[in-house]
Parts: structure tokens; sequence; C-alpha cells
């Protein structure tokens, strides 16, 4: 199985730092954030691995990772022209690498649990609880199944929410093909993810998205304390 990380995007939620780093370059606590998704997948066997970053600090990511040796991966890249376009339109930049089924995750997502792809039914999303899930993509359940997901939902439909990691089969740009712009101009992950039919899942212990400033302290503090355990 291959791996495909989202480095890309304006992160705008983190300005004014953002405006001249790119984000996944902020430490979290003692590492940069990039290195937390390979991380992820490496501890899942996952070897080979595409970046897709876009304008800003695009060479500083190539220089911090280069070709991936020296984490024990092999790491190629991809360019994403014209900012965020939607996690759907980097995701389709690695049309050509991936051959088969393949993990994708987001790089400003940091997971503390190990998985085994290898034993998982694809299509394969990772929920967690939250105690906002209306911030969230939220999952409608049934029969052990993903069968809806809404985007920031004004009612409640239930605490588990979409994380940024997934497992897709080759397929799934197939239905990249047949998705429109959403309202703000992206094509959205949560779209994609609905056409994919009943979805299997697996639920996830701690979990950070440090795309804003205080999930990005919270977690570096709980990388700090595990340091020290």
């Amino acid at each position: 199985m291959k791996g495909v990380i989202l480095a890309g995007g304006l992160a705008t939620r983190l300005r004014p730092l953002s405006n001249v780093v790119n984000k996944h370059l902020f430490p979290v606590f003692d590492l940069p954030m990039i290195y937390y998704p390979v991380k992820t997948l490496l501890n899942a066997g996952v070897t080979d691995i595409l970046v897709v970053i876009g304008d800003r600090s695009a060479g500083d990511i190539v220089n911090l990772l280069q070709d991936g040796s020296e984490l024990g991966a092999s790491v190629s890249y991809r360019y994403q022209h014209g900012g965020a376009l939607g996690i759907a339109h980097a995701l389709n930049l690695a049309r050509d690498f991936v051959d088969g089924d393949f993990a994708l995750i987001l790089g400003d997502n940091i997971f503390f649990d190990k998985f085994n792809f290898s034993e998982m039914l694809v299509p394969h999303l990772f929920l967690t609880t939250s105690n906002t899930p209306e911030k969230f993509g939220v999952a409608e359940i049934s029969k052990g199944k993903i069968i809806r997901i809404v985007e920031k939902p004004k009612e409640f439909i239930s605490s588990l929410i979409v994380t940024g990691l997934y497992l897709y089969p080759k397929s799934v740009f197939g239905l990249i093909d047949d998705l429109k712009p959403s309202a703000r101009g992206e094509l959205e992950i949560t779209d994609l993810n609905n056409l994919l039919g009943n979805c299997d899942y697996t639920t996830v212990d701690k979990w950070f998205d440090v795309g804003e400033y205080d999930t990005l302290l919270e977690a570096s503090n709980y990388v700090k304390e595990l340091r020290c355990l």
C-alpha cells in the first residue's frame, strides 16, 4: 500500500505565521508537524509516500524530507497550483502515483494510535468522538457502517466525527471526476466520501487537528508529556 500526505493549503486559521511559512513546518513540541503523518504511515507499514505541496514554503518541505531515506521512507512530490482548491482536488494529483489501495492523510492531523492497514477493508475511514461535532464532518452510523457524512450539521446526528485519515481504492479517482465544486469553490472530501456508499471505519483514541493555535498548543503539550514518561 502507498501513502499520500496533503501538505499544501493556505492555513488561514494560523495567520499571520502561515503568511510566510507553510504550517506543516511548524513545530509540534520537538518535531516538525509533517513528521507526525509520516510516522503514522510508517508505523502502518507504508513506506512509499507522495507529498502534495503548494505555493508556500514548498521547497522547505522538500529540503526537510528530501527523499525520505533518513526517515525510512521513499518520498516523492507533486505540486498543487492555484492555492486551496479542496482536499479532493489535491488528492487527484496522486492519480498517477497510486496503483492500488492507498492511505491518504492530512498533513496537519496527528494520531497516536498504531494501525494495521492490511487488516482493514477498503474504503475505510477513521473516526473519533468529539464534544463539538458541529464543527466537523459527522458520521451517521447504521449496522456498523458509515451511511452518510454531514458537514457541520446544525442538528445533532452523532458525536463521531471524521478525521483526516482515509483508506481508498484506486477507483476513488473516478469518483473525483464526478465531483462539482462546493459553494466555496472547492472539491470537498465530504462529498467524495459520501459517494463511496456504506463504508467501514475505525474509531481512534487520541487525535489532533492542529490547524489552529489552540490545538497546536494542546498537541505540543501532549507530546511533551509523552516524551517525559
